[in-house]
């Protein structure tokens, strides 16, 4: 039944595309309203009009401001009711029907306060609810508009941009190759995957959440897979047993959301034009004064100073006795140049024309994105790993910081395209997930900092210092924009 009647509706829009906004919007505005969300089946009408959306025409930007726009005032109107029904959510019809999912709702609320109005919006389940709750328990107005315009962009993309893709495809008539939907179709299982594992333990993916034990006790059926579990976890005893199944996740997430976009970049007419409008946007911002800093930046993100970061921190290790830590840190660095070359040479896509020297190779995957993001999520990684559990997330957020910076000024300089540098984090957390759940076998003792290290590190900041004064001048000249 309700399949006929997504279908009866969809046709009807196919059929009247000039309701086709109205019904991006209220779509998801009924998928974000208290308890709608469950009873409607808004994931796929979104999915269908978002299709629809992408085989009429309609500018992409169009799509998600309309979406974000619905999503917006549906948490609203819920986070309104519950502030209206503070206390007595329980008895008033329709959510006195619904008394674990608002039991379940509070317990998330209590367990991340302000941000589950963020991360809430991603949790299927939940959702529905948690404007609601955060209304019921009287959080800030300010505080949660700002909260719930901050999440709907990230939604807006998450649920509308797959389905605009097909549309787009479908209207387009070009026939990719082969292994084009088998990739897709695969990456998308371990998205799925992914969503589902995280779904289940309410993003608490660490040693002692519910999922974390239940994947343990169902390793531990096979003999085979209790041998994986048992030689991936960490043999030092202040964490003995502790599975990288965080590190694993993000591998798995980043690889298969890179695989996706690889494959759309060389076909999809929708992110030419989205390239087309952040390069054109960037050129806009182009000025002297500004020119100076992302210079900086971008020099900062030369293979040259990557390099030498990968083999100080290699020397430094080994000096000190951890081989183990030093091979891995080694290995990131191989495999990201090696990755970066092969796909920049298979892939091969053209960068911008806006420069006056820009650099000979492909386009995508940006290799100053990739080789920085390696760099400062596997230093985070390594740090976070001597912290406390509530407090590894404030190290990887502080020394991740450093990318986005480099990441801005390839796009700013017109270097880049917008999915050369998504594409280049993407391909780094898939490195950086990887080396850091295999170096879980080898996680024995504290990886401590000394003098050494300090040391190390001091004669890299020279090193960056000379290497920037040295090619500053050709930099300038290169990164000029065209007349």
């Amino acid at each position: 039944m309700s399949e006929t009647w997504l279908n009866d509706v969809t046709a009807w829009v196919a059929t009247n595309p000039g309701w086709l906004v109205l019904a991006l919007a209220a779509t998801a505005f009924i998928e974000s309203l208290a308890i709608a969300g469950i009873i409607v089946p808004g994931v796929a009408m979104l999915f269908a009009f978002a299709a629809l959306a992408g085989k009429s025409g309609m500018p992409l930007p169009e799509a998600l401001a309309w979406a974000g726009v619905g999503a917006v005032a549906g948490d609203v109107v819920s986070f309104a009711i519950g502030r209206t029904l503070q206390g007595r959510l329980g008895s008033v019809w329709p959510f006195s029907r619904y008394p674990r999912l608002i039991a379940r709702g509070e317990s998330f609320f209590l367990s991340h306060g302000g941000k589950s109005v963020i991360i809430g919006r991603f949790v299927g389940p939940i959702r529905p609810v948690i404007p609601l709750i955060a209304g019921a328990l009287y959080m800030p107005w300010r505080r949660f508009l700002l909260f719930n315009l901050l999440s709907a962009a990230g939604w807006a993309l998450v649920y509308i941009l797959p389905g605009y893709m097909v549309g787009a495809a479908l209207a387009s008539g070009i026939k990719p190759p082969p292994h084009f939907y088998l990739i897709l179709a695969i990456s998308g299982a371990a998205l799925v995957g992914v969503y589902l594992i995280v779904l289940r333990i309410r993003l608490g993916v660490g040693e002692g959440s519910r999922i974390y034990g239940w994947l343990e006790s169902m390793m531990a059926r096979y003999d085979a897979t209790h041998r994986f579990w048992r030689l991936y976890t960490s043999d030092r005893p202040s964490r003995s047993g502790e599975f990288p199944l965080p590190s694993l996740l993000m591998a798995i997430t980043a690889l298969a959301l890179f695989l996706i976009l690889a494959q759309l970049v060389t076909f999809s007419d929708q992110l030419y034009q989205l390239n087309q409008q952040v390069l054109v946007w960037f050129g806009l911002l182009r000025q002297p004064l500004l020119d100076i800093p992302l210079i900086a930046f971008t020099l900062a993100g030369d293979p040259p100073i990557l390099v030498a970061a990968a083999i100080l921190a290699t020397a430094v290790l080994v000096f000190r006795g951890y081989y183990a830590a030093a091979i891995h840190v080694a290995v990131a660095a191989l495999v990201t140049t090696i990755c970066v070359w092969l796909l920049k040479a298979g892939i091969g896509i053209s960068r911008p024309d806006q420069v006056l020297m820009p650099p000979g190779s492909g386009a995508f995957p940006s290799g100053h994105t990739a080789g920085v993001t390696v760099l400062v999520t596997l230093a985070a990684s390594f740090i976070a790993g001597e912290s406390r559990q509530r407090q590894r997330w404030q190290t990887y957020v502080l020394l991740s910081l450093p990318l986005v910076p480099v990441a801005l000024s390839r796009l700013y300089l017109g270097v880049h395209w917008l999915t050369d540098v998504l594409g280049g984090l993407l391909l780094g957390l898939a490195i950086t997930g990887i080396i850091r759940a295999s170096y879980s076998r080898f996680d024995r003792i504290p990886l401590r900092p000394d003098a050494f290290t300090w040391a190390a590190l001091l004669a890299w900041l020279v090193f960056i210092v000379f290497y920037m004064t040295d090619h500053w001048a050709s930099a300038r000249l290169s990164y000029m924009p065209q007349p």
